[in-house]
């Protein structure tokens, strides 16, 4: 079994709901880091054997294989394939494994793999208009109950009694931590800065300063009456896109480019899909086992932020140290374009295990359905 590397990583600043990347096709916004990737690189686009793209809601401007109108739109040569694939919130993370997959197994030799959400313009649930997503079968298996990830968070505080003030505090050092990060240019070195209608966005949009467990109390409970979970606490309607590039560190070697970090350990989970945010516990659990380590081995944790009490029972659940936990902020502060996170919380994980010589990471992603990714990463010298 061959390596896997990760060379480079690139995202985009990430967009808010209707915000300066509104007006970019989600095609476009993905060739920008495709692009960002040739030239940090110098690679040969003709070179990459594929094009694995994460993106959740497939219809509109997301529809017809957007990963292919991706490698179109940034002018790559038509021989060069590409795949979009849809593990829900995951879906970018799916397809970093998928990627690395294949060049283990000596499918592939060079892979581009990331994804891309433009909510602005798809938003989350219209698929929902056209049909019914999850049919008869599914529906009388668990009683015609509604599957909404809002009321899985509620029965995820509920269940671990996780009080609205507890969630808010998450919620604002989300904030405070991606601020810091801002401030201190940690993310400049990956960052492409997208021209949107003559206004250049450099960094993510979404960030509240000065957010407060005070000020979030006043926010009225977006799924239930005297529920705890609200937009908040929540992670934010997003725009965004991020690409990676994995190969053998033979071939970085041979193109004269210095890997990252090598693709250690890979793993799926499902879980109750009408609680459905609690797949990152066992995910977690099955790629520690497959990688031989313990979650103390682990020196960084990015969980993505979907709502405040999901990494708040993860870290209940595998005894993990909260201050290796999303460093620099998370969703909650940044946003969460759903089919480019996965590849946006790598991109950021990185960033911090290569400023802190850390030699573990572990990222984890909750997928509407009850799915969840782990993927384990080793920092190279």
């Amino acid at each position: 079994m061959r390596d896997a590397v990760i060379v480079d990583a690139v995202r985009t600043p990430i967009g808010k709901r209707n915000g300066t990347l509104a007006s970019v096709h989600a095609a476009d916004l993905s060739a920008k880091v495709l692009n960002a990737l040739v030239e940090r690189t110098g690679i040969d686009p003709g070179t990459v054997d594929d094009v694995i793209w994460g993106c959740v809601t497939q219809i509109g401007d997301q529809s017809s294989n957007v990963g292919r109108s991706a490698v179109l739109s940034a002018g790559w040569p038509e021989h060069v394939p590409a795949v979009t694939v849809n593990r829900a919130c995951g879906s970018s993370q799916q397809a970093v494994d998928q990627a690395a997959h294949a060049v283990m197994s000596g499918q592939y030799d060079l892979v581009v793999a990331g994804g891309v959400e433009t909510m602005s313009r798809v938003p989350l649930g219209a698929h929902r208009t056209t049909g019914q997503p999850y049919g008869p079968g599914v529906l009388a298996r668990y009683e015609g109950v509604e599957f909404n990830q809002g009321i899985g968070a509620e029965l995820i505080a509920e269940r671990w009694k996780f009080s609205r003030t507890r969630l808010d505090e998450f919620a604002s050092a989300s904030h405070e931590k991606a601020a810091a990060a801002i401030d201190a240019g940690v993310f400049d070195d990956h960052l492409v800065p997208v021209d949107a209608d003559g206004t250049k966005l450099t960094t993510d949009e979404g960030l509240r300063r000065g957010t407060s467990p005070e000020r979030l109390a006043g926010l009225k409970p977006s799924f239930k009456e005297d529920g705890v979970i609200h937009a908040g606490n929540s992670s934010q309607i997003s725009d965004g896109a991020a690409a990676l590039l994995v190969t053998t560190p033979e071939r970085a070697r041979d193109l004269g480019l210095t890997p990252i970090a090598r693709y250690h350990t890979g793993a799926v989970s499902g879980a109750d899909p009408v609680t459905m945010l609690l797949g990152p516990i066992p995910a977690t659990e099955k790629a520690l086992h497959r990688a031989g380590l313990t979650i103390d081995d682990i020196g960084v944790y990015e969980v993505n932020e979907a709502f405040a009490p999901v990494p708040l029972a993860w870290l209940a659940e595998t005894g993990a140290d909260p201050d290796r936990l999303n460093p620099y902020g998370g969703a909650i502060a940044v946003g969460h374009p759903l089919g480019g996170s996965g590849a946006i919380l790598m991109t950021r994980m990185l960033a911090r295990m290569r400023q802190g010589g850390i030699r573990y990471g572990l990222q984890t992603m909750c997928e509407g359905g009850g799915t969840a990714n782990a993927t384990i990463v080793e920092l190279l010298p």
